[in-house]
């Protein structure tokens, strides 16, 4: 089935929504009006809910090198205090049962990079239970992303290339497009693109890939 980039944006809004917005036993209706008001907002500004990041994203790339990479924020990534948490393209919200601050410690931790830099800031508004604090962590791209929303290849590539490359002289098989393009692409996706990455970027990073894997500095490709 084709990739229908508007569909998954609203099916993951709502998810978001149903989630996080608190129940009504919880906090009265013009509160919960509030919450919901917020979350637009902010889906404005992050853009689309995500299941999961590429893994060269910088809100996922400070971790400690494994065998493969996983994509979504933890204390791997060095993120400390993170509970109820959902994911956007440029940002991610978590609700923790105290002040948070473990998580605006972890995230200040985090070392710069010239590709964006990565900020929390507490929310003054009520998400998942009232006991709960709000944290906005969210990536600002110091260059300007495509008219779609998407991250340009000017800015992807290259920040796949450093964390890949690194890979070479451990590598004992190329993998190939199709086995990497969850966590090259992100989550939710297509053949080659998804709400990180649209179809000509996609394409150009496919080719680029291949490029590489075909000089065979990977090693031989993974069948």
């Amino acid at each position: 089935m084709a990739f229908r980039a508007d569909e998954s944006a609203r099916a993951g809004l709502a998810s978001v929504m149903d989630y996080l917005v608190p129940r009504p036993q919880y906090l009265g209706e013009e509160e919960r009006a509030r919450s919901r008001e917020a979350l637009h907002d902010l889906s404005v500004t992050l853009g689309p809910v995500v299941d999961a990041y590429p893994s060269w994203h910088p809100l996922v790339r400070n971790y400690e090198r494994r065998s493969y990479p996983t994509t979504t924020p933890s204390m791997e990534y060095g993120y400390k205090g993170l509970d109820h948490t959902r994911y956007f393209v440029n940002g991610f919200i978590t609700c923790p049962y105290n002040d948070g601050q473990e998580v605006l410690d972890s995230v200040q931790a985090f070392p710069y990079h010239p590709a964006a830099s990565v900020t929390a800031e507490r929310l003054d508004v009520k998400l998942y239970n009232p006991e709960c604090t709000p944290i906005l962590v969210k990536c600002d791209w110091f260059q300007p992303l495509n008219s779609d929303g998407t991250i340009p290849l000017r800015v992807a590539m290259p920040m796949l290339l450093e964390m890949e490359l690194p890979c070479v002289w451990d590598a004992q098989v190329a993998e190939t497009w199709e086995s990497m393009r969850s966590y090259f692409i992100g989550r939710p996706h297509g053949s080659r693109s998804s709400l990180f990455i649209n179809q000509e970027t996609g394409q150009a990073m496919k080719k680029i890939w291949e490029a590489l894997i075909y000089t065979g500095m990977f090693g031989p490709i993974k069948v």
